[in-house]
């Protein structure tokens, strides 16, 4: 259950406010009247307080109605709204005053003293009165639409946070597809149509394997481990025994959870700077362990290496690697803030090292 179910509403809200705030004005009064008014009076009139308190709730109930009504006008009339309704509520409480305070009960105070004695004097303070209660209102009010409008604000960030992240894990798709099909044509042409036909039989697989999952959720890192086997299987076609792979995954790691399609375009990387320029081949080898709360992935080749492997990410790089590269970086960042690493780096003797650290989390 949210937070905000778990909150009054507005209703309920405004009469908690109320029997908060007129039985603190009770409790002000019956105070003051304690430091000279002997304590067997107080009972009495701690009762004709009470009595006064609840004529203010209806006047002031009937303020909020009034105030409700004008809401959606002009500031102006909003203002003049106030200002002749608390004006024409202090005239109407005088008279109960005075009622109140000639009958048998209410005589033990004379609430018509506690402004001065004439019609004209209590007026500013009925009047202060409500007037005070109504600025205490509006700022109540203001602050509650405050809080609405925050919240909707929060709700439009964080689904502006989920599209992101949606467009993002949706953009590898087409970017695999591409290099794949592009593969099996390429075999079609050389007239391969068995290699082919396997190719396409692991793409299925792979395809379904990875829409099974939302874009936003995470998985652990033996699920995602398995499916870049799947990935491994559809480039084992076009290279055979020129591709080599190496998993080092401890099993606390497999167990952490990472972003769905993390390690498809690092690995991709790696077989397209170390496997496919290279007549010998190469090797593509992933180590994961966990260590002080974080988990690192290293995905690791001997090939070449990269010369400027930050403008991949950082760059302006249309090619088909640099874009399933910065869609990583931007994928962690929106996940993990400041809390990630993504790292490229020399592998000795020869190669490219890329290094992901992220806080370890499993389910």
């Amino acid at each position: 259950m949210s937070a905000s179910n778990l909150r009054p509403n507005r209703h309920t809200q405004f009469w908690i406010l109320q029997l908060i705030g007129w039985s603190g004005w009770v409790l002000l009064l019956v105070l003051r009247d304690l430091s000279f008014v002997p304590a067997e009076y107080m009972v009495e009139r701690t009762g004709v307080f009470i009595l006064d308190a609840l004529v203010g709730v209806v006047l002031s109930t009937a303020l909020r109605n009034a105030y409700s009504c004008a809401w959606d006008m002009r500031v102006g009339i909003r203002i003049a709204t106030a200002l002749l309704g608390c004006l024409l509520t202090s005239l109407i409480w005088q008279p109960i005053k005075t009622l109140i305070t000639e009958t048998e009960v209410g005589s033990v105070v004379d609430l018509t003293d506690y402004g001065l004695s004439s019609f004209i004097d209590v007026l500013p303070f009925s009047y202060s009165l409500l007037l005070s209660w109504s600025v205490l209102y509006f700022c109540i009010k203001y602050y509650q639409l405050f809080q609405v409008e925050k919240e909707k604000s929060l709700r439009s960030e964080a689904l502006a946070h989920e599209a992101q992240l949606r467009m993002l894990r949706y953009q590898l798709n087409p970017h695999f597809l591409f290099n794949t099909l592009n593969a099996i044509s390429t075999l079609v042409l050389q007239r391969e149509t068995e290699l082919a036909n396997i190719m396409l039989t692991r793409l299925s697989k792979f395809l379904r394997y990875s829409l099974d999952n939302d874009p936003l959720d995470q998985v652990p890192l033996a699920f995602e481990i398995a499916s870049v086997k799947l990935y491994l299987e559809i480039e084992k076609v076009r290279f055979e025994e020129r591709m080599r792979i190496a998993l080092h995954i401890s099993p606390e790691a497999e167990r952490g959870l990472v972003p769905g399609m993390l390690l498809q375009p690092l690995v991709e990387n790696s077989i397209k700077h170390a496997i496919a320029r290279s007549e010998a081949g190469g090797l593509v080898q992933i180590t994961a362990n966990v260590d002080k709360g974080r988990l690192t992935i290293l995905v690791e080749d001997d090939g070449p290496g990269i010369e400027n492997p930050e403008v991949l990410l950082h760059g302006n790089s249309a090619s088909t690697s640099g874009v399933g590269l910065k869609n990583i970086h931007n994928r962690l960042k929106e996940i993990y803030g400041a809390r990630h690493v993504l790292t490229f780096s020399s592998r000795a003797p020869t190669g490219c090292k890329v290094t992901v650290e992220i806080p370890y989390e499993t389910d």
